[in-house]
């Protein structure tokens, strides 16, 4: 049987910190060193982004994140256009040894409300 996107999505959730666009803001502005990291596609956010945001596409966050964030336990926050991609990409930076991750799972137009 084949898994869906879906149910990859709804597992990640489960081993992840999943936070609501107002929490996240909350957590943000409490850290000097928090990172926001946009895992749309490069085109989507060269569209509209959030104001303090970095985008690195979800298929390149094993390689580029390091770079970015070389402390382990520096507040990521992840997000997408709606929280799935988000999910998928925090659960593998959560793998590779960051302690301090999580996936913001809000409407991206929501967010950008709030995040500017």
């Amino acid at each position: 049987m084949i898994k869906t996107a879906a149910e990859f999505i709804t597992e990640a959730q489960t081993q992840i910190n999943c936070l609501d666009a107002e929490s996240a803001w909350a957590l943000y502005k409490e850290s000097e060193t928090a990172v926001i990291i946009d895992v749309r596609e490069a085109n989507s956010a060269a569209e509209s982004k959030l104001k303090d945001s970095t985008n690195i596409s979800r298929g390149l966050i094993e390689m580029k994140v390091p770079k970015l964030c070389p402390d382990p336990d520096v507040l990521i926050l992840t997000h997408c256009g709606g929280g799935g991609r988000a999910s998928l990409a925090a659960l593998t930076l959560k793998k590779m040894g960051y302690t301090n991750v999580c996936a913001v799972t809000a409407k991206f137009d929501d967010l950008k409300k709030i995040f500017g």
